[in-house]
This record gives structure tokens, C-alpha cells and sequence, in this order.
């Protein structure tokens, strides 16, 4: 592929298409990003229609707002900042609702054969009840880390506090999942 070609597939090029009205590029961005974002929603709000309505409501406001993206972030962490403030307020409205990381989990990753998949399935449930021994804080660093794969940096801009407080969680994150698994008796491999 050209140097013309990988840049018109790239997700600030296609931002920029898409703050001249062009379809197409949203139509790509969204095939991109979707299933992350809506996974990311979805740990939030535990309800997939919700997250559904949710991630809909992003995807309309990166149509309206492309023409401000300033590029400082990777257009993934604009989404997701995007994505969690909306989660974050869904959440707010509706405070009787419980968080439900099983449901979030469920969604199959499709690229495993079905026995890595019964086995991720299990070792994931119990890795599952293991983070929701974590805080608030402590699990959604976790998600944003190592399911997100955002940098601290990004994960600061996401959450909106200080990467030094941002490496802290993390830090302390790892350490009480570590206790937690091994009480649990879960070993570090995977599947």
C-alpha cells in the first residue's frame, strides 16, 4: 500500500473526511471502533440496549464534533473519552442499577476456536469475580490498560485525572489483583 493509501485509512485522516461530511469514512470509522467502544459502554451500563443507545449517541456526536478533534490524542481515546463520559452520565441517571461485568464478558471473541474458548471462559470468570473484588477506580484502570490497551497518558486524558494518580491506581490495581487471584487460586497463565 502507498504512503497516500495508508493515510487515507487512517483514523485522523479518516476524522477529517468525515468533518467534510463524508459518509463513507464514517461508515469506516464506525466498522473500525464499534465493537471496542460498545464493549467499553457496555462494562459501564450493563445492558446491552442501553449501551447500544449509548454508543450510537457517540458515534452521532463524532459526526457533529470531527471538525474540533485537535488531534492531541489517538482518535481511539477520543472515542472512548467520548464513550465514557456518556456511560458515566447513563449511569448517574440510573443509580439503582448494578454493574455487570458478566454480561460485558460475554460478548465472544470470535477469533478463538471453541475449545480456547471454553477455557478463556472459565479462567475469565474467574477472573471476572476476582476484579470486582477492585474499586470503581482500580477496575476501570484495569479495563482501560490492559482490555483498552491505552497508554497512562491516554487513560489520563480519558478519566480525566493526573497520569502520576493514573500510574498509582495501577500500581495499587495489579497489586490487590494479584492477592485477590491467589486466594482464588488462579494461576497467571492464559487460556
Amino acid at each position: 500500500m502507498t504512503q497516500d493509501g495508508a493515510e487515507a485509512c487512517d483514523d485522523p485522516h479518516l476524522i477529517r473526511r468525515i468533518a467534510e461530511g463524508d459518509r463513507l469514512a464514517m461508515q469506516v470509522l464506525f466498522g473500525r471502533h464499534r465493537v471496542r467502544v460498545f464493549r467499553f459502554i457496555l462494562r459501564f451500563v450493563r445492558d446491552e440496549a442501553g449501551a447500544e443507545d449509548i454508543l450510537a449517541e457517540v458515534f452521532l456526536d463524532v459526526w457533529r464534533q470531527a471538525g474540533k478533534f485537535e488531534g492531541r490524542s489517538s482518535v481511539s481515546t477520543w472515542l472512548l473519552s467520548i464513550a465514557r463520559f456518556k456511560a458515566l452520565s447513563c449511569v448517574r441517571q440510573r443509580r439503582d442499577a448494578p454493574y455487570d461485568e458478566e454480561a460485558a464478558a460475554e460478548i465472544a471473541d470470535e477469533a478463538d476456536d471453541p475449545e480456547i474458548e471454553i477455557a478463556k471462559r472459565d479462567k475469565s470468570a474467574a477472573l471476572r469475580q476476582c476484579l470486582q473484588k477492585l474499586t470503581v477506580e482500580h477496575r476501570e484502570i484495569i479495563d482501560l490498560v490492559y482490555y483498552h490497551e491505552k497508554s497512562v497518558e491516554e487513560v489520563a486524558q480519558i478519566t480525566g485525572v493526573p497520569a502520576a494518580t493514573v500510574k498509582t491506581r495501577l500500581f495499587y490495581a495489579r497489586q490487590k489483583l494479584s492477592e485477590i487471584l491467589k486466594r482464588a487460586g488462579v494461576d497467571r497463565g492464559w487460556p
